[in-house]
């Protein structure tokens, strides 16, 4: 069984932890996803790729991860019945350009979360007992 999310836990977890909760939650974030999108043959870089990956590129791995799962999340949802208007361009300009309005990276990770939630919903629903 797929786990909610909640941006208002993690802001205030990372804070409380100085940073490491953003590590765990970027681990099962990229493990969850690649449980529900299992079928569409692609896989999400997990913690390590992130890290090492995006320290090499200078943190330009990151805005790229986080464009590619915010694709990945739309072009598997209507394998679950939904659709979602904000692909992984949205999440990134959010991200980019909303941070001159300091908001803009909270609004694309809560593009991330609505949409990683509502894909894990129909997830759970559809196999209730948690095996992948």
């Amino acid at each position: 069984m797929i786990k909610q999310r909640s941006l208002v836990l993690y802001i205030l977890f990372s804070i409380i932890t100085f940073g490491i909760y953003n590590l765990y939650w970027i681990y099962k974030l990229a493990k969850d996803v690649n449980v529900i999108c299992k079928e569409d043959g692609k896989k999400t870089g997990g913690l390590l790729m992130y890290l090492f990956v995006g320290l090499i590129t200078l943190g330009i791995y990151v805005w790229i991860w986080f464009f590619m799962l915010g694709d990945r999340l739309q072009d598997n949802a209507p394998r679950y019945g939904l659709n979602f208007k904000e692909s992984g361009g949205t999440v990134l300009l959010w991200a980019l350009l909303g941070s001159f309005i300091i908001v803009g990276p909270f609004i694309a990770l809560h593009i991330i979360i609505k949409n990683t939630n509502a894909l894990a919903e129909e997830y759970n629903k559809k196999d209730p007992s948690g095996n992948p």
